[in-house]
């Protein structure tokens, strides 16, 4: 007789947000983006997990943490088929794509590297100009920033 293997699971939270659909090489530019490894909620996370979809992928579970809109989409950056689970008493209520906002502020670097942002204390600022493949426009020097070469600061 063959025995069952071992199913090790993830705790459910009870309040919080499941981040799902992370390619599994940008998981820590999430934690990041997010500014998690500066919070107090118990964090669990997974990567290098089997997915269909993108071979391996990473998850993140917060506990009793809730994320405003413009914050989760500027994951799109990185993980642009992230899906989030809003979760209340153990059931999912929301479920959340994100989706890559028109502008970016403050986490991205301009690769221009005469770019006033890059040697001055001066807050990025981007338009995107490409939502597909990833492409933004330094608001002060106008050089357009693609995803091979995004740099988050």
């Amino acid at each position: 007789m063959k025995k069952e293997p071992k199913q090790l699971s993830v705790s459910a939270i009870q309040n919080g947000t499941v981040i799902d659909h992370i390619p599994a090489k940008h998981l820590f530019k999430v934690i990041q983006i997010l500014g998690l490894d500066k919070i107090d909620q118990q964090i669990t996370f997974g990567t290098n997990l089997d997915s269909k979809k993108l071979g391996k992928k990473a998850i993140i579970k917060i506990s009793e943490k809730f994320f405003a809109d413009d914050d989760i989409n500027r994951i799109a950056l990185v993980a642009p088929d992230a899906k989030l689970n809003i979760i209340r008493d153990y059931e999912v209520v929301e479920k959340k794509v994100v989706e890559v906002p028109d502008t970016i502020t403050g986490i991205a670097r301009c690769m221009n590297p005469k770019c006033i942002t890059n040697f001055e204390h001066v807050m990025t600022r981007f338009k995107v100009v490409s939502k597909k493949n990833v492409a933004l426009k330094c608001h002060y020097c106008e050089k357009i920033t693609d995803q091979e070469n995004l740099q988050i600061i």
